[in-house]
């Protein structure tokens, strides 16, 4: 209060002047001169450097550890050449591959080598390859420009593999083809299996291998009202079980008569002329009557009855 009175009965107020205590305070700062900054490493990069120690894995895109004149982008207009590697974002979206050049691919398969077991010599063509090793399993990757590197048509599995490489009888091999329809390819005879269901790559090998177990064990698999089942009533033409091998016989061992046949002890594994008709009628009754289909009937017809004729004696035939 008493100073209030004070300044009240004086009429005055002092003035806090701030300039004045920064003047007494003030000292000269020196001028801060920035160093040289060096030169790129691009610049002082030796031309016989060592390259993988450089760049030993893969990374982002770095343009002054790149001793190239690299280019991508567009300019809109385009009146001007595509961006440089400084400060272009386009470079870094992308994975690139300078970890894998010859000498460091090079060292890396020295490193495992050691590691690994000569080729054996059972494997020296293809046609030995895919007899012992018939499933082929197919992927494929891919490398595009997106902000993630994994494409959803990587997760894709595909199973390829001969139908004879199964051990099937005649019952599971028809049940097998007809369980997977469209994935049989009848004129190879290979079976192509594609998942792509899972969101994983390793998803869909795993139910691929699933399905290759349970095709298997399903065409084995015989049920009670499969048994029951008539010549009539098979969906395809077994000529084994037919009249026209029977017929066949009969007239390979004609004029004896056929209730002295034991047809069932008979083989006729060696003898080419029966494997012709065999195949001919089968592939007439189970793949239509095409023109190739009768044309091949038709020669495997002629072949037996001139040969069959040409070894009978027609004279004792008369007498």
């Amino acid at each position: 209060m008493n100073c209030i009175e004070h300044e009240n009965i004086s009429g005055e107020f002092r003035v806090f002047d701030v300039r004045s205590n920064k003047r007494k305070h003030a000292h000269v700062q020196e001028k801060y001169t920035r160093p040289p900054a060096n030169p790129p490493r691009e610049k002082i990069m030796p031309t016989d450097q060592d390259w993988p120690s450089v760049w030993p894995g893969p990374r982002t895109f770095h343009p002054a550890s790149v001793p190239l004149t690299v280019r991508q982008g567009m300019d809109k207009n385009q009146k001007i050449a595509p961006p440089s590697k400084y400060a272009n974002a386009e470079l870094m979206k992308i994975p690139n591959f300078l970890h894998l050049t010859p000498p460091a691919v090079k060292r890396h398969c020295d490193a495992i080598k050691k590691f690994c077991t000569p080729w054996p010599n059972e494997l020296d063509t293809d046609e030995n390859i895919n007899k012992h090793f018939p499933l082929k399993i197919i992927t494929n990757d891919y490398c595009y420009s997106s902000p993630k590197i994994r494409d959803p048509k990587a997760r894709v599995v595909t199973f390829k593999f001969p139908l004879s490489a199964m051990t099937l009888n005649n019952h599971a091999e028809d049940k097998i083809k007809r369980l997977l329809g469209e994935r049989f390819n009848q004129e190879t005879g290979e079976v192509t299996l594609v998942t792509d269901r899972c969101p994983m790559r390793r998803q869909n090998y795993d139910y691929n291998m699933y399905l290759l177990v349970a095709l298997y064990y399903e065409s084995m698999n015989v049920e009670e009202w499969e048994a029951e089942k008539q010549e009539e009533d098979m969906e395809y033409y077994d000529w084994e079980k037919n009249p026209s091998k029977k017929a066949y016989i009969a007239l390979k061992y004609w004029p004896k008569p056929v209730d002295e046949i034991k047809i069932d002890e008979i083989s006729l594994e060696n003898d080419e002329k029966a494997q012709n008709y065999k195949e001919a009628v089968t592939d007439l009754f189970n793949k239509g009557e095409t023109t190739h289909n009768l044309f091949k009937y038709k020669e495997a017809v002629l072949k037996i009855v001139n040969d069959e004729f040409q070894n009978l004696d027609v004279g004792n035939m008369c007498q």
